[in-house]
């Protein structure tokens, strides 16, 4: 693993609306906790298969409500909607920071299209 995706902080913010991320090359995110709960990693939302994959909505107001360390290279995030099933990559981490505006507007656009609402 590069070290432009190796976090040298992870930290709450926002009442856990917010996880900001700190990367050692000195880039850093700021993801709202509905993007991370929307996008999470899990099979339940993820499917096994890109056809499998769900949209979740009504998560809006979700907040994290603890992070936990996965060995050296992830984390298990806990929402107030109880969900802590994904486990968070620093890959997957830095991808979504990276890509945060895109991955954002295909959330949006996908539950428009599905008659859903955030």
């Amino acid at each position: 693993m590069s070290d432009a995706k190796w976090p040298s902080e992870l930290k709450l913010a926002d009442k856990g609306r917010t996880l900001k991320v700190t990367f050692e090359n000195g880039e850093a995110f700021a993801l709202p906790a509905e993007l991370l709960r929307v996008e999470s990693p899990s099979a339940e939302v993820q499917g096994h298969s890109p056809e499998e994959r769900k949209t979740v909505a009504g998560k809006r107001d979700v907040a994290i409500t603890a992070i936990e360390p996965v060995g050296n290279y992830a984390a298990k995030l806990e929402f107030d909607d109880t969900h802590s099933t994904g486990i968070y990559t620093w890959d997957y981490l830095y991808d979504l920071g990276a890509r945060q505006e895109i991955i954002w507007q295909s959330y949006l656009n996908e539950l428009k299209d599905k008659g859903l609402s955030r």
